[in-house]
């Protein structure tokens, strides 16, 4: 019995630019969710996270036919997210509350918050710690909230993040250790 290979996402985008439509479907089903957390959790609005990505895979679609592996095909890919995100707030700078719910109703903390399993003291610390963490991202500056998100959502080395976000690695990695570092000083309560 031999075990099937699955094609890098290098191969498979190429694929795509060739013409085969499965390629770009193996594509979205690997990186759809990710794309979307990132996007998502930056912008902190279910509906403008929907078409910002979608933005985001009209972008991979219309520059397929020019596309090479310089990078792997992630990194690309969270660097189309990237430059989506810097389009969308230089023509908005408002941003939306963490308040806000999402589409079915429930607060953008309850989303993260533990399951019904736990007991409802431990319900209600975890959706208390996932509504800080939320607290606390948001108020990371946009630089440094990018960085995180593209390594917690995206899984991005810190070289991979300095090039998606057009910095050099020393820049990325000193973001991301602000970031990690404010946002363990404001969840220091819930260690």
């Amino acid at each position: 019995m031999t075990e099937e290979v699955s094609p890098a996402d290098e191969t498979l985008m190429q694929a795509f630019a060739a013409g085969d439509a499965r390629a770009f479907e193996t594509l979205y089903d690997r990186h759809g969710l990710p794309v979307w957390r990132f996007v998502q959790r930056s912008v902190h609005d279910r509906a403008l996270a929907d078409d910002l990505v979608q933005d985001v895979w009209f972008s991979l679609i219309r520059q397929a036919p020019c596309y090479e592996p310089r990078a792997r095909f992630r990194t690309w890919l969270f660097t189309l997210a990237h430059h989506r995100l810097v389009d969308h707030w230089r023509t908005h700078k408002a941003h939306a509350s963490l308040d806000a719910e999402t589409d079915d109703g429930a607060a953008l903390a309850d989303t993260l918050a533990a399951d019904s399993g736990f007991g409802p003291v431990r319900q209600l610390q975890s959706r208390e710690q996932a509504q800080a963490l939320l607290d606390a991202l948001a108020a990371l500056p946009l630089p440094q909230r990018e960085a995180f998100l593209l390594q917690a959502e995206g899984g991005l080395s810190l070289a991979e993040i300095a090039q998606a976000t057009g910095v050099n690695a020393e820049t990325a990695k000193s973001r991301l250790r602000y970031a990690r570092e404010r946002l363990r000083q404001a969840l220091e309560a819930f260690a």
